[in-house]
């Protein structure tokens, strides 16, 4: 059996050399006409001129030569002359072919890869004729099919994405130089891993949006009512069914965005401060009016001496009668106005103003942070759904590769060690796939306290993957619009504010008070004859403290000091501002060029596993060039994906850096398109 292996494996390269020698025996052979019949190690075909040793060597499918990565000459011209210079046959493969082994591919056709789609009407033919030439190094080597032509091949290598060229314009074009069927190269199916039923978003890579920039004073989307967490917040669940993930609501960044405004604990809690400074400011504001004060007392009263007189008299004469006691009754009223204050009453009023804008900016400063933060956790809930889509296809292509190791194998042209070798890198991708399938649900629930959801409901991702907008500002514009729009800036000017109110407050404690008081009295003693009885008093009341020990000065030092602090935390949030427009503006720039660089890096990667696999099904090539395609298509496609991501991350951040008033400047100018 070993010698029949041995001969059966150098019968290809042997029949070759026979029809060199003999052109006369080399005739056109239909391969659809070839019946082939199966043995324990090899398959033998019924014609005695004609062997194959794998099934997998005749293509199932056509050949997709609509990729748009090889020049024409490489179609035009076959790289190595006919051997002895004598001509070969031409070779005509029916894609209906009866095979032995073809119904394996059918059986596991929605589990591996398909790299081009079969036509139910038209049978797809691939023609392989070469013609003899006094040239012995030129060969015509044509591909055609009822759909496919030869001229889309050319116009591929005239694709922008071959010449230097960089910026939105390659971006723009860059859908027109991919071919039509190359979405389909990598398998998508979902593998039956969990019990939840994942749709993966669809990825568009280069169609270029508009700036993606939600306003929270916008017109909100209409967001689920189910999304909406529980009115009471000190509810809390008791059950476990309270807690168990009922369903998984598919969202869009702008609905993400207005679940956060609507219902952000942290921003609520800004806007509660806001509203509790507003009634500070009231509370010092009533300063400016005066005050009126009313009091009354009714009191029954009996004098110590008249009882010790009266128990004198019982004791000389018992039937004295005892002592008597009054009741009387007294009502005062005061009223009482600041006229003068030496700028106290001022001073508190503008201090509780400037604490009302600092909360102001502080609201808009954690809403533009909140957009920030959702957005970054929106990008990475997209990345985490995509991470699981390019590990189920890298499962895809390992379980194709091990299925064609195993038919190797069991040819008796391939090897133990080509088995092992798919199986661990099967094993390898099933590990990644369940990390990215752990990755993805706490990519949910990381964004789920930012939207404050309630407990059962879980949320993803349903916006496609697709750049967000193109930035077209220049980058010192972009510096100028964040130095005037950042409330982070504002809000150290308005604490500087404070502390100058505060050093006025302190030094107007040395300074003189002047007041208007003005008092009413009434008198009544209930067991006399008298009525009840008035009087008033008006007058001017004037203060002055000599000496507090330097506590009021010791106080204006501090609001000194607070003053010094605002105004250089003002340069330090300045310096944080430019670096963070530069690094947002520099990163989306980089990640711009990576796209279009990913893009034709993945077209590439995708024909280089075609390859691989083919060469390593037709014997010539090996399984760790299969191994290694794999691995670089699986690497190009989170390339591409991380490239995506990270543009739209960096074009957050270089919005949150302009902030929402920046942007609408922007839109208004047509600096953001």
């Amino acid at each position: 059996m070993k010698k029949q292996q041995l001969f059966y494996s150098f019968l290809p390269s042997v029949t070759a050399a026979v029809l060199t020698t003999q052109p006369a025996w080399a005739n056109e052979i239909k391969i659809a006409d070839v019946k082939l019949k199966s043995v324990p190690s090899e398959l033998i075909s019924t014609n005695p001129g004609n062997s194959f040793t794998d099934y997998n060597l005749l293509p199932k499918n056509k050949v997709n030569t609509n990729l748009g990565l090889l020049p024409p000459s490489y179609l035009s011209q076959a790289s190595n002359p006919p051997f002895g210079g004598r001509t070969l046959p031409p070779i005509i493969a029916d894609s209906r072919l009866g095979m032995a082994g073809e119904n394996t591919y059918q059986k596991d056709e929605s589990r591996f890869v398909t790299f081009s789609e079969l036509s139910n009407s038209n049978p797809r033919k691939v023609i392989v004729s070469s013609s003899q030439s006094n040239n012995l190094g030129d060969t015509q080597q044509e591909f055609s099919s009822s759909d496919t032509k030869v001229s889309k091949l050319i116009e591929a290598s005239q694709c922008p994405q071959q010449q230097a060229k960089t910026g939105a314009a390659l971006l723009v074009n860059a859908n027109n130089c991919l071919p039509p069927t190359s979405g389909n190269l990598i398998a998508q199916t979902t593998i039956p891993t969990t019990s939840e039923k994942t749709t993966a978003p669809t990825t568009e890579n280069v169609n270029s949006a508009p700036s993606q920039g939600v306003d929270f004073s916008s017109k909100p989307p209409n967001t689920p009512n189910n999304l909406n967490p529980s009115p009471n917040p000190l509810l809390y669940p008791t059950q476990a069914d309270e807690v168990k993930i009922q369903g998984t609501q598919a969202i869009s960044l702008a609905e993400a965005l207005e679940l956060a405004k609507r219902n952000n604990n942290e921003l609520q809690g800004s806007i509660l401060e806001l509203e509790r400074t507003k009634a500070a400011l009231r509370e010092a504001q009533a300063a400016l009016l005066p005050t009126v004060d009313l009091s009354a007392d009714i009191i029954n009263s009996r004098d110590v001496g008249a009882t010790l007189s009266a128990k004198q008299r019982q004791e000389v004469n018992p039937s004295a009668p005892d002592a008597t006691s009054s009741t009387a009754f007294t009502g005062n009223a005061r009223i009482k106005y600041d006229l003068y204050t030496s700028g106290r009453r001022k001073y508190t009023i503008k201090e509780a103003e400037e604490r009302i804008r600092f909360q102001e900016l502080d609201v808009e400063t954690k809403s533009e942070q909140l957009r920030l933060d959702v957005a970054r956790a929106y990008y990475n809930l997209q990345q985490a759904d995509e991470n699981v889509r390019i590990s189920q296809s890298a499962v895809e292509n390992a379980q194709a590769s091990l299925k064609d190791a195993n038919a190797l194998e069991r040819a008796g042209v391939g090897t133990r060690f080509d088995v092992l070798r798919s199986q661990v890198n099967l094993a390898n991708a099933q590990q990644k796939l369940t990390q990215a399938l752990s990755d993805k649900q706490i990519a949910r629930r990381n964004l789920a306290p930012l939207l404050n959801l309630p407990q059962s409901v879980s949320i993803r991702a349903g916006d496609p993957v697709k750049l967000a907008g193109l930035w077209q500002h220049p980058l010192e514009q972009s510096i100028i619009l964040a130095y005037q729009n950042r409330p982070e800036l504002q809000q150290q000017l308005a604490q500087r504010n404070i502390g100058e109110a505060q050093k006025k407050q302190a030094l107007s404690a040395l300074g003189p008070e002047v007041s208007l008081v003005g008092q009413y009295n009434l008198f009544d003693r209930f067991n006399d004859i008298l009525n009840v009885v008035d009087g008033y008093s008006v007058g001017v009341q004037a203060t002055l403290r000599l000496y507090d020990g330097g506590a009021a000065k010791a106080r204006a030092a501090q609001a000194q000091k607070r003053i010094a602090i605002a105004e250089t935390g003002f340069s330090e949030e300045k310096n944080k501002i430019r670096l963070q427009v530069e690094q947002a503006y520099y990163t989306q720039s980089a990640n711009l060029e990576n796209v279009q660089t990913s893009n034709v890096a993945l077209e590439q990667a995708k024909e280089s596993l075609r390859l691989a696999r083919l060469r390593f099904q037709a014997g010539v090539g090996t399984q760790t060039d299969v191994i290694n395609a794999e691995n670089d298509l699986t690497q190009s496609e989170a390339n591409r994906l991380k490239a995506i991501i990270d543009y739209n991350r960096a074009l957050t951040e270089l919005q949150r850096a302009v902030t929402m008033r920046g942007l609408n400047q922007l839109q208004t100018s047509g600096g953001v398109k």
